[in-house]
């Protein structure tokens, strides 16, 4: 016999043995036990459609310490991580080049006070011209305000905390040179703390100052709501986002630099849900299963959100159906059921 032929014999051969296993399986289908279920009618759902937008938290109240003067750091007082109060000494110059020009300064104002007493006398005498006692008299003023300026420069020198805080970030030791416009400290106030975001131009007219936003942060487990505070009113040119302060109110487990998310509503919209305990996951394929005519139908469905003890579904399922609330795990297609 040629094997071509032996091949296709083979093959029927496969086929009728099929067609007779089909009898049994269908009978072994058909004498699945029943079980008790418990249905829920699928139905329509409204609720806020939101667009989450990222933020950090960030203290209402921060500056960074800069030095007035130049000279180098006598004296770090602080670390990173610290409470300082309003008027505390964070840092300390080096104030000799100062000393010496607030020492001279006063050794001209004495020399000055002197003329300018002698010159009143002659005066007074009409010894001196009125022009050459107001040439003394203006150099003993010059003499004053030279004082009065190197003692600000001296103060300047002792840098002090300008409000309470908390030192997020040391950006000078001892020995360095400060300058004027060159940062050593950053003080923030850890009690009034904010939200802040770059917002799409698609949301930007969604939110108004006063409007509360959801406020989600990554180890606060209760429910925050910031309060708009400032819009910018032009766009970034480079990123065409606008940026949002939004007020946060004070709690535990807030800290600065925090990443956070911010609710923005949408509107409302209608979306069909069932329980969490009504879908089953077997490997890559979600399913619920509907009661229809006395036995269980499996359905393919896809899901979206999840709101709290439901799960939105997205295709799979209609308005009214009965799915299986409980126990839909055990079940398979076409088993009878008996509804409770």
């Amino acid at each position: 016999m040629k094997p071509g032929i032996i091949l296709i014999l083979s093959l029927a051969a496969a086929l009728l043995a099929g067609c007779h296993k089909s009898g049994p399986e269908t009978g072994r289908r058909d004498a699945l036990p029943g079980v008790t279920v418990s249905t829920l009618a699928v139905a329509e759902k409204k609720y806020l459609a939101t667009e989450e937008v990222t933020g950090t938290v960030r203290s209402k109240t921060r500056a960074s310490i800069e030095a007035k003067v130049s000279g180098r750091i006598e004296q770090m007082l602080v670390v990173a991580g610290q409470k300082v109060k309003a008027g505390d000494l964070l840092a300390r110059l080096d104030a000799r080049e100062i000393q010496a020009r607030l020492d001279q300064a006063k050794a001209v104002l004495e020399q000055t006070r002197e003329d300018r007493k002698r010159f009143e006398k002659l005066l007074r005498q009409t010894s001196v011209t009125q022009q050459e006692y107001d040439a003394v008299l203006a150099r003993d003023r010059v003499a004053e305000a030279s004082v009065r300026e190197a003692e600000t420069l001296l103060g300047y020198t002792v840098i002090a905390a300008p409000f309470s805080g908390v030192i997020t970030r040391k950006l000078a030791e001892i020995g360095d040179l400060a300058t004027p416009g060159k940062a050593l400290l950053e003080l923030e106030d850890p009690e009034a703390l904010r939200l802040e975001s770059d917002f799409p131009e698609s949301l930007i007219t969604r939110i108004h100052p006063g409007d509360a936003l959801e406020i989600r942060l990554a180890n606060v487990t209760n429910g925050l709501s910031g309060t708009v505070g400032e819009i910018a009113p032009a766009a970034d040119p480079y990123s065409r986002t606008f940026g949002v302060k939004m007020d946060l109110p004070p709690g535990e487990g807030i800290r600065l630099g925090q990443f956070g998310r911010a609710a923005v509503p949408l509107g409302e919209l209608a979306t069909l849900r069932v329980p969490a305990g009504a879908l089953v996951v077997r490997g890559q394929m979600e399913m619920v299963f509907v009661v229809a005519n006395g036995k269980a139908r499996m359905r393919l469905v896809k899901t979206g959100k999840r709101f709290g003890p439901e799960i939105e579904i997205l295709a799979g399922l209609r308005v009214g159906d009965a799915v299986v609330i409980a126990g839909a795990a055990t079940l398979l297609d076409g088993q009878p059921v008996e509804v409770k």
